[in-house]
């Protein structure tokens, strides 16, 4: 469930990376763990903004060993919360805006 989780993540920052470019605000979105941060970095070497959004969480001072997500320090009884449930497990589905496929084949992306 949380890959399913991961993977929608993954296709909104898509969209958001190439709608918007790299801004600090949609890097915030995909900040607080590891596997966020993987699918917006996957999301970004896609559309070739992975440096800028890697240099990003590097300028806040995120290393390559920061794996247990945040809010599991800031909050120790997560487990008992909705939002872990809801952001680990139950993300809702997203529809990509785009379809890359065609749009690599089109222009090269």
């Amino acid at each position: 469930m949380d890959g399913w989780s991961r993977y929608q993540n993954y296709k909104r920052a898509k969209d958001q990376f190439y709608i918007y470019g790299v801004t600090k605000r949609i890097c915030n979105l995909y900040i607080g763990s590891k596997c966020q941060r993987n699918a917006a970095l996957v999301a970004a070497k896609e559309l070739g903004l992975e440096e800028q959004v890697s240099n990003y969480y590097i300028s806040k001072g995120i290393k390559w060993y920061h794996y247990i997500p945040y809010f599991m320090i800031k909050d120790p009884l997560f487990l008992f919360k909705k939002y872990f449930w809801k952001r680990t497990f139950l993300e809702k589905g997203y529809e990509a805006k785009f379809d890359f496929r065609k749009l690599q084949q089109q222009t090269g992306l």
